[in-house]
């Protein structure tokens, strides 16, 4: 049995693991990939050190610095955290079991989806969640941004750099990102904004074709013929494999002290999956460090475990 086990690896994850490794916790942390959302983010102006630096570069450096303490790392998507005798019981989705004294969740949120024909369809073939992995494969081709927030007009920004047409496709009738972003937006001669706009179908043959949309207003139906959809309308929080376990905020969070802890002993949590207001990058990094402070504290007071009896030859 660990002495901790951290849910996810994005900045909330990773710090936690910096900090646990420090105290020289047993720990293990299980995660589906490295980073997190911050990988998506093309720009980061506001992670203090930087004055500029891309996700994935500093997602290279949250690897090279915890890579520094050899924490043990198993990549796998989690299913399900149970409670068990001294602790808890972390399944993967391929059958594997992890025990711990204390866990951290920080398994982060994930893109929410449209739900709308065509969708699942070309998933991966012309629809995609993340620009920044993926602006580039659209080069030369118009594409559809769903979503007037910060990452809608963020993708958007990237993508009139290199696409001959963007459409922005939001359901309100304004843009709801930071001013710096609608500024670049509005100004782009390539950028068509399509305001009180729904998306109604993804078609094509192998790959996007088309996306048909409809004004809530007029009912008028236009049918734009674009190579790539990129969906940038929110995002869930990633706690079906808990939410049996604690009770969650009507938004699917999970409800946190101000020492990162739950309602249950020994369980933690840590950035965007928790109810702390305001998603960010720097926040969760601190998120994650105070939730492996407060595990070392919890785990420091337990009684010890009784070791195993020792099996002797019988004579």
């Amino acid at each position: 049995m660990h002495e901790l086990i951290i849910i996810g690896a994005g900045p909330a994850g990773l710090t936690a693991g910096v900090y646990a490794a420090r105290k020289q916790l047993d720990t293990l942390i299980i995660s589906e990939n490295v980073g997190g959302q911050t990988t998506w983010s093309s720009e980061i102006e506001n992670y203090l050190g930087f004055m500029y630096i891309t996700g994935v570069e500093l997602v290279e450096r949250f690897e090279e610095h915890v890579r520094h303490f050899n924490l043990r790392q198993e990549f796998g998507r989690v299913t399900r955290l149970s409670r068990i005798e001294h602790g808890f019981r972390v399944e993967t989705e391929d059958l594997r079991e992890f025990d711990a004294r204390a866990v951290i969740v920080a398994s982060g949120k994930s893109p929410r989806m449209l739900n709308v024909p065509g969708e699942r369809q070309f998933r991966g073939k012309g629809v995609t969640y993340c620009s920044t992995c993926d602006a580039p494969l659209y080069a030369g081709s118009e594409v559809a941004v769903i979503g007037g927030g910060n990452s809608g007009l963020d993708a958007a920004v990237q993508l009139l750099k290199i696409t001959p047409k963007v459409y922005i496709i939001e359901r309100t009738d304004s843009l709801r990102a930071d001013e710096v972003l609608q500024t670049k937006a509005w100004a782009a001669p390539n950028v068509e904004i399509l305001l009180q706009t729904l998306p109604m179908e993804i078609s094509g043959d192998v790959t996007v074709s088309s996306i048909s949309v409809q004004h809530k207003s007029t009912g008028e139906r236009r049918v734009l013929p674009v190579r790539g959809v990129f969906v940038e309308i929110g995002l869930v929080p990633n706690t079906d494999f808990i939410a049996d376990l604690v009770k969650l905020n009507k938004l699917g969070e999970i409800p946190v002290n101000c020492a990162a802890g739950t309602e249950i002993p020994g369980l933690f949590a840590a950035g965007d999956v928790t109810d702390v207001p305001e998603k960010q990058i720097i926040i969760a990094a601190g998120e994650g460090a105070k939730a492996a402070l407060q595990a070392y504290s919890y785990l420091v007071r337990l009684p010890a475990m009784a070791a195993p009896p020792v099996m002797r030859p019988t004579s």
